[in-house]
């Protein structure tokens, strides 16, 4: 199965040098699994997580570096169902009383459209598991992400 990387284990993993010195275990091992799933060409990426990462690198070469990196990973189509199915999540939440973004319904309904798992450390997609038909990748060996 193939694997929708979210911009938080993007962020962990492109951090500057001096950060990832002093990184956790848990985001040494986010940075493992990433490298693994990469070598298994089982990365997915979209247009708005893509903006997302490449969105606030103010040294230019550094955003040029980083975006000529990141066109190695084609952006997987969205099309009028995925919006219309992520408008429904964010209704059925609303109903329920959860607001959040309307970015996290859209990875949601391109994951459940496209039968992918979810690679995040943001729990509130644990939560949205609980209510759609969604997956969240669970890296191997790793006992420290999503806690």
């Amino acid at each position: 199965m193939n694997v929708l990387v979210d911009t938080s284990v993007w962020s962990i993993a492109l951090r500057r040098r001096k950060q990832k010195l002093s990184s956790s275990l848990g985001d040494y091992l986010i940075i493992e699994e990433l490298k693994e799933l990469i070598k298994e060409m089982r990365v997915v990426i979209i247009g708005l997580i893509r903006q997302e990462i490449l969105s606030g690198i103010s040294d230019r070469s550094h955003f040029i570096k980083l975006r000529n990196c990141l066109r190695s990973f084609q952006n997987l189509p969205i099309d009028s169902n995925d919006y219309e199915r992520a408008a429904e999540f964010y209704n059925l939440c609303r109903r329920k009383g959860i607001q959040r973004s309307h970015i996290d319904f859209l990875i949601c309904s391109i994951a459940e459209t496209h039968n992918l798992s979810i690679f995040t450390t943001d729990n509130d997609f644990i939560n949205y598991a609980k209510l759609f038909h969604i997956s969240i990748y669970k890296p191997r060996n790793n006992q420290y992400v999503n806690k």
